[in-house]
């Protein structure tokens, strides 16, 4: 029998608005830039790679805005799950909330896979299974103990990632405007050899802008750590303000430079795989500027964004797990917490899910990233979607029930456009994911599947939902839109 009087185990408020910072750029700061970044160039040309990572910019600033209305007003572990079930339907937010939970849950495993291959740079002859069994380990530890592990692993994680970027764009500026010895300045030749500035058509800019959407998901991070965050009212909104901004910042001045100063047609930039270190556009321009060990430390940032990824992905599909048993949507043995708050059991089955990482021994590494890296970007795209749809809908709620604006702790601009636009150009970016799969003299099938099962799993699951439990769309009036005390 439980004594009533001792106190039960709770998320801790433990994240400072540092963590908060570096979680949401930690989350988006990662191979999609290091090592893809050189693939969109080559792609698009330069003009056509800015266009297409400023357009995403502002769709992803949008679903900030709306998330982070949300979740400065009502700061619980769920996020978008738990807005969708009280904005949309309950269906809707148990969909999202499985959707979510497989999307962070696969990713781990898509990230060690990626970790066997950068190992594979250094010790060729180690097996690469052993190289995702220490890591999954180090992703668990990192978890296990309390919230703030994860927090503080995650900020200097972070950090190396942004200081590597600051640097990068400084050597690319300083080369730019003349100011770098020994290399020599090449103006804006690059934007006018050949094809540039904009190369391929609009099909390219589609085909980068699916690049790009990748590139930003685990901006929303920041909407699943608001539950244990210190001072949520205060610490979401100055994130959403300041994330945001620096991360379009990271982006399209990295893009900037790489444009400048390497062709879209350089050989090397069509490589697009997480191996090919030796030509990622951040390695070529330190190996111009004379940075003899340019690969290797390379080599070693992209092994930290793989961590980062691979250790947010661990925290946030625990979490969703954790609130949806809370819910009554998983098993309830998920929704226990030990002494220090952490959901330990839902660690375990994500930890789990994530020695998924395992059978690359069978099916070759990088086929099973790919398979993996897919599935679990449609999955990312869904979670937008739904944090579209829950904040207008969240928004219509509140002031028919006579609530008032300038009582939000934070209030998202340009109401109702952000969210509908955010909606629009994400609903095309998710049902383009792969449109090459239709181009050519047959429909690649297996690619396709690939690509979009997630789509109909997630509308299968949703209705499937509505039907067992009779979840209806909830009315404006009836809607739960009152704010958290915390």
């Amino acid at each position: 029998m439980t004594d009533s009087s001792t106190p039960q185990p709770h998320l801790q408020r433990a994240l400072k608005p540092r963590h908060l910072n570096m979680i949401a750029i930690g989350g988006s700061i990662g191979t999609g830039l290091f090592v893809a970044s050189g693939a969109t160039v080559a792609s698009a040309g330069p003009g056509g790679a800015l266009m297409a990572y400023a357009l995403i910019g502002v769709m992803v600033y949008f679903l900030m805005t709306s998330l982070g209305e949300m979740a400065a007003h009502m700061p619980v572990s769920g996020s978008f799950s738990t807005y969708g079930s009280r904005f949309v339907d309950d269906g809707f937010g148990f969909a999202l909330g499985w959707n979510y939970w497989y999307n962070w849950a696969v990713t781990i495993a898509a990230e060690l896979v990626a970790a066997q291959l950068i190992m594979s740079f250094w010790l060729p002859e180690v097996p690469g299974i052993y190289w995702s069994a220490l890591f999954l380990g180090l992703m668990f530890l990192l978890n296990v103990v309390s919230v703030k592990g994860f927090g503080e692993s995650e900020f200097w994680f972070a950090l190396i990632k942004v200081v590597t970027v600051i640097v990068f764009i400084g050597i690319g500026l300083a080369t730019i405007f003349g100011i770098m010895g020994g290399i020599e300045s090449p103006g804006f030749s690059n934007f006018t050899t050949g094809d540039a500035p904009f190369v391929g058509g609009l099909q390219a800019m589609v085909g980068v802008a699916m690049i790009a959407g990748f590139s930003f998901q685990g901006t929303e991070l920041i909407g699943i750590a608001a539950a244990e965050s210190e001072n949520p009212k205060r610490n979401i909104p100055i994130a959403i303000r300041q994330v945001f901004w620096r991360i379009l910042m990271f982006y399209i001045l990295a893009i900037f430079v790489i444009g400048m100063l390497i062709p879209y047609n350089e050989p090397s930039l069509l490589q697009n795989d997480a191996s090919d270190i030796n030509v990622s556009p951040f390695t070529l321009l330190f190996e111009r500027a004379g940075f003899a060990a340019a690969a290797s430390v390379m080599n070693a940032v992209i092994l930290t964004a793989i961590l980062s990824a691979g250790n947010s992905g661990m925290y946030a599909s625990t979490r969703m797990l954790y609130t949806l048993a809370m819910q009554g949507k998983a098993p309830r043995l998920f929704a226990r917490l030990s002494a220090s708050g952490v959901p330990r059991n839902a660690l375990y089955a994500t930890t789990l899910v994530g020695a998924l990482c395992f059978f690359t021994s069978i099916v070759g590494d990088s086929t099973l990233y790919t398979w993996l890296l897919n599935t679990s970007g449609m999955c990312g795209f869904i979670a937008w979607l739904g944090i579209a749809v829950s904040h207008y809908r969240f928004r219509k709620g509140y002031l028919a029930q006579g609530g008032r604006l300038a009582d939000l702790p934070y209030r998202a601009k340009l109401f109702p456009f952000g969210p509908l636009f955010a909606f629009s150009l994400c609903l095309v970016i998710t049902l383009g994911q792969n449109y090459q799969a239709f181009i050519g003299n047959g429909i690649d099938w297996a690619g396709l599947i690939a690509t979009y099962i997630s789509l109909p799993l997630f509308l299968a699951i949703w209705f499937g939902y509505r039907l067992k439990k009779g979840a209806r769309l909830v009315p404006y009036q009836a809607m739960d839109v009152r704010g958290s005390d915390d």
